[in-house]
Order: structure tokens, then C-alpha cells, then sequence
């Protein structure tokens, strides 16, 4: 059993600090939620709106937000047209935990590594919220689509951007990347 251990111990470590990560992110993000009342909204899913109205202000005049008055969301209005609500499940923080838990997985050095948790969750939330803009005009032309744009295709452009990274990650940065130099 020992010899197992030792042969597979690059995994096994990968695996428990993974996990170890992902566990006290979702910990810790999870009081953060639980500090809030019940019907209100969290401050992070606020400005994801936030920035999604400003992004679709861009492109349309007749583009807000207005927080509902009884649940914790936001509803989006395309062309004064109510087509999307902007939840909690809405502002990428579940999918960043998961884009830190695996680069902290496969750690490099400490100042690389922190750098690029910075700048990939950056990326994640920007791409995030023109996600959110673009799905919400998708809906307003295709509306009939809405099922296939929200459950398929835009999940798999985000998780789609999150592999990149960590393919990035693993290649480049991590200590498990090709060190030879041609």
C-alpha cells in the first residue's frame, strides 16, 4: 500500500489541495452569503449587475436593472423589455473558487501564482458580465433559444475560458511546466 502512496503521490497531493481549497473558498464564501438577510441581495451580484447595465448602456439606451422588490435579484431589461434576472448563481464567484483551487493545485512560485489567480478571476468576472450582457440580448432577439443560450452554450463559453487558463496555468507557470528551452 506504501508503494502506492509514493507512485502516487503527485496526484494525491494535487488532489487534497484542490479539495482543501475548494472547500474552505466555498466556506468562506458561503458565510459571506449567509451574512446577508434572507431576500437580500449580496453586494457581489450587485455589482455584477452594476457593471452588466453599464456594458449594455453601451450598446442600448433602453437597457437597466431594477432590483425586485420581494427576491434577491436583480431583473434586466433589454430595449424596456424584461428578458433576464441577475442571481446570485449569476456572478461567477463559484466558477473563480474553482479557477483558484486548481491553479493553487498546481502552485508555482508564490508571486506567479498570485498574480495569475489575480488577473485570471479578473478575467473571469469581466468575461463574466459580458456574458451576462450578451445572453440577455440573445434572449430579447431569440427568445424562443433561451434554454439552449443559458444552459449550453454560455456555460460552456465561461467553464471553456476557465480551461484555457488552466491550460495556460499548467503549461507556463505551474511547477509541473516544461522547463526546456529550445
Amino acid at each position: 500500500m506504501k508503494k502506492y502512496f509514493i507512485l502516487y503521490k503527485p496526484f494525491l497531493l494535487f488532489l487534497g489541495t484542490f479539495f482543501l481549497t475548494y472547500i474552505v473558498l466555498t466556506f468562506l464564501y458561503q458565510r459571506y452569503l449567509n451574512s446577508f438577510e434572507e431576500n437580500e441581495m449580496d453586494s457581489i451580484t450587485r455589482i455584477v449587475s452594476d457593471n452588466t447595465e453599464q456594458v449594455m448602456r453601451l450598446f442600448n439606451n433602453q437597457s437597466y436593472i431594477k432590483k425586485s422588490e420581494i427576491h434577491p435579484y436583480m431583473k434586466l431589461f433589454f430595449n424596456d423589455k424584461y428578458v433576464a434576472r441577475i442571481v446570485e448563481g449569476c456572478n461567477a464567484v463559484s466558477v473563480i473558487i474553482l479557477f483558484i483551487s486548481f491553479v493553487v493545485a498546481f502552485s508555482g512560485k508564490l508571486k506567479i501564482t498570485l498574480l495569475f489567480i489575480f488577473g485570471g478571476s479578473l478575467l473571469i468576472y469581466v468575461l463574466n458580465v459580458l456574458r451576462i450582457a450578451a445572453l440577455s440580448a440573445l434572449i430579447f432577439y431569440f427568445p424562443k433559444q433561451e434554454p439552449f443560450l443559458h444552459g449550453v452554450l454560455f456555460p460552456l463559453y465561461i467553464y471553456g475560458v476557465v480551461f484555457m487558463l488552466w491550460l495556460i496555468w499548467v503549461r507556463n507557470f505551474s511547477r509541473y511546466a516544461s522547463k526546456d528551452t529550445k
